[in-house]
């Protein structure tokens, strides 16, 4: 009997890996529920609010792709843009509302305050996205309590929000749940990782391949990139492995069809190239980059770019979109969320402590190198500083200061989970304290103390949290002093009087002037910005003191200004006379012409407050004779 010859397949071609298949229903959904008249609509009541979606499903069920397939349909009616953020990390714990609300702001273009509280930061959100049209894609969220405070007021705005079931709370959310694909929406997923060949010679088997799978996206991926990596196998051979595949040990949802594709992808790979993808498991914020896998596995970067490339072949990770030029920066991979806590299990089950904490140690020394790389960059002038960069391995060397910003930038979301990580951890605090210092001082660099405050911010309150678990009353002090600047900056200056005096204590108990000095001068510019001018210059002069037993002829001359000022704003003229001409007679001690002509100036000015105008007359024209043409400058008088 002669074999029925096999008809041509009017299939479409196979879709190239990370293309949308299928849940053109959800979509059609989706996009219906937009325009649909709400509860408020419907009452006769303005909409308060913009439109929220839900997209709810199981983790792998192709929830988040759904969601950024919506948004890429939507995006040219939204103009001002889609803002996305994740509320889930990696480890499973809820990412806090006020850490995504920066992120947001800042997507927005829009000034974060440092060291805002989540209603300040989240008020700040919705004034922001007033008269705006943008699509908000909040990805994983845990519950209503981390959807609710970003909604915006701006009924303009569009909400999507993925998450593994109802947000009670959330008024008039449009709920969309996910299951698994359709078979043939399934199929065509398949094909397009393993190929068309096998599957469209095989139907049957593909079919018992979704059935085996649940139709669930990232289970099919997996087995596709599987079978992609097995080109002797046929599709029926994946469905018996996939049966027989028996309880993986330490894996408690082992017989669910992700946890087992999962386990069939990961038993294929060479030993060393898995232990490299189990280590992905430390990457921060689940993101990493060949530098990341280098350092975590031990390995050359070439190597590790190879397997980061494979991985991302056999579905066990997702290449982000690339930030800038493509091409400019190297790539990054994700771990994707349904597969991370599988990915834990196996590190723990694989990986003895010492080896995970060597492994996370390497990652943080290779961290911090690319940050003192990342900062030479803007040093490039300096001969010395070319001298260290030439030293460098090629692979950390930034071609140019734009490259070493744009890396910044790029990885920053990482970077500042890599610095949290390494704080909250406690058995590397000496790397995470140069972790956070490297990181602080790339920032102000490639941004500027203004721009860079917000990171700045979390930053010093990490070196805060090391310092006071390892009883180091310097940096404590310092993180301190550094967090109340930002305070007062920002006009909470309450606030920062409460950091300048515990800076004070710390200061006193590690023994060093100039701490000391700094946290009294911040006390007493502190009550002189509340208006407290008595307790400002009680301050100051406790301050002053402090110069005068070590010497300080420059301090001296500045911390009398000050006292000067803040008697002339409290009316103590004869006093502010007394500070000022003390303050001159330092300036003419270290020939400072601009502090005395300033403090010549003042006291003029005080001479005349006072009735003297002769003596004040006489100051103005000593004060001429010195700098005839130039404008006064003196010692500032402002908070240092």
């Amino acid at each position: 009997m002669r074999p029925r010859q096999q008809r041509p397949s009017r299939r479409r071609p196979a879709a190239p890996p990370g293309t949308f298949v299928g849940r053109q229903r959800e979509l059609k959904e989706l996009r219906a529920d937009i325009v649909r008249a709400g509860l408020d609509t419907l009452s006769g009541r303005k909409q308060p609010r913009g439109r929220v979606l839900l997209i709810a499903g199981r983790p792998g069920s192709g929830r988040t792709a759904l969601a950024e397939e919506l948004a890429r349909q939507l995006a040219a009616e939204y103009p001002d843009g889609v803002l996305r953020a994740r509320l889930t990390g990696p480890d499973g714990e809820p990412v806090p509302t006020e850490r995504t609300a920066r992120a947001l702001l800042a997507a927005l273009g829009a000034p974060v305050p440092a060291g805002a509280c989540e209603d300040e930061l989240t008020e700040a959100l919705r004034r922001a996205l007033d008269g705006r049209r943008a699509l908000l894609l909040l990805d994983d969220a845990a519950g209503a309590e981390q959807v609710d405070p970003l909604l915006p007021d701006e009924p303009e705005c569009l909400v999507v929000a993925v998450a593994r079931g109802p947000l009670t709370g959330v008024p008039d959310v449009r709920p969309c749940t996910l299951g698994g694909l359709d078979t043939a929406a399934a199929v065509e997923l398949l094909e397009s990782y393993a190929g068309p060949t096998r599957i469209t010679c095989d139907p049957a088997a593909a079919a018992a391949v979704v059935e085996e799978c649940g139709g669930q996206p990232a289970a099919l991926v997996l087995v596709g990139g599987w079978l992609a990596a097995q080109p002797k196998m046929s599709v029926v051979d994946v469905v018996n492995r996939l049966r027989e595949l028996p309880p993986a040990e330490g894996h408690e949802n082992a017989g669910h069809p992700l946890a087992r594709s999962f386990w069939l992808a990961y038993e294929a790979l060479p030993r060393p190239v898995a232990r490299t993808l189990h280590l992905l498991a430390l990457a921060p914020s689940g993101l990493a980059d060949a530098h990341t896998a280098s350092a975590l596995a031990g390995c050359a970067v070439s190597t590790a770019q190879g397997a980061l490339e494979d991985f991302t072949a056999r579905g066990l990770l997702r290449q982000e979109a690339p930030e800038g030029p493509e091409g400019v920066l190297p790539p990054q991979y994700r771990v994707p969320g349904c597969l991370a806590p599988l990915l834990g299990s196996l590190l723990h089950a694989q990986e003895r402590p010492a080896e995970i904490e060597l492994a996370r140690a390497r990652m943080l020394e290779r961290t911090v190198r690319q940050l003192h790389s990342c900062r030479a960059a803007t040093e490039r002038n300096d001969p010395a500083v070319r001298r260290r960069i030439e030293q460098l391995p090629r692979a950390l060397r930034f071609p140019s200061e734009r490259a070493a910003g744009q890396w910044l930038a790029a990885r920053l979301p990482a970077l500042l989970a890599a610095a949290r990580l390494a704080v909250e951890d406690g058995r590397l605090d000496t790397l995470a304290r140069r972790l956070v210092s490297a990181l602080t001082r790339a920032l102000t660099a490639h941004l500027g103390p203004e721009a860079a405050a917000p990171e700045l911010y979390g930053l010093h309150q990490l070196v805060l949290d090391v310092a006071r678990r390892c009883d180091m009353p310097l940096e404590k002090a310092a993180a301190l002093l550094n967090l109340g600047d930002l305070d007062a900056r920002a006009g909470r200056t309450q606030e920062a009087l409460e950091r300048y005096r515990d800076a004070l204590q710390a200061a006193r108990e590690s023994g060093d002037p100039y701490a000391t000095s700094r946290a009294l001068e911040s006390v007493a510019a502190a009550h002189q910005e509340l208006g407290d001018f008595q307790r400002a210059a009680d301050w100051y002069r406790r301050g002053l003191e402090l110069r005068l037993t070590r010497g300080e002829l420059a301090d001296e001359a500045r911390l009398y200004g000050r006292l000067g000022a803040v008697h002339g704003y409290a009316g103590q003229w004869q006093e502010a006379l007394r500070d000022w001409r003390a303050a001159g007679a330092a300036c003419r001690r270290l020939r400072d012409v601009p502090g005395q002509v300033r403090a010549l100036t003042e006291s003029a000015r005080l001479l005349e407050l006072l009735g003297d105008a002769p003596a004040a007359e006489r100051h103005r024209s000593a004060a001429a004779q010195l700098q005839p043409e130039a404008p006064a400058q003196g010692p500032d008088t402002r908070k240092g």
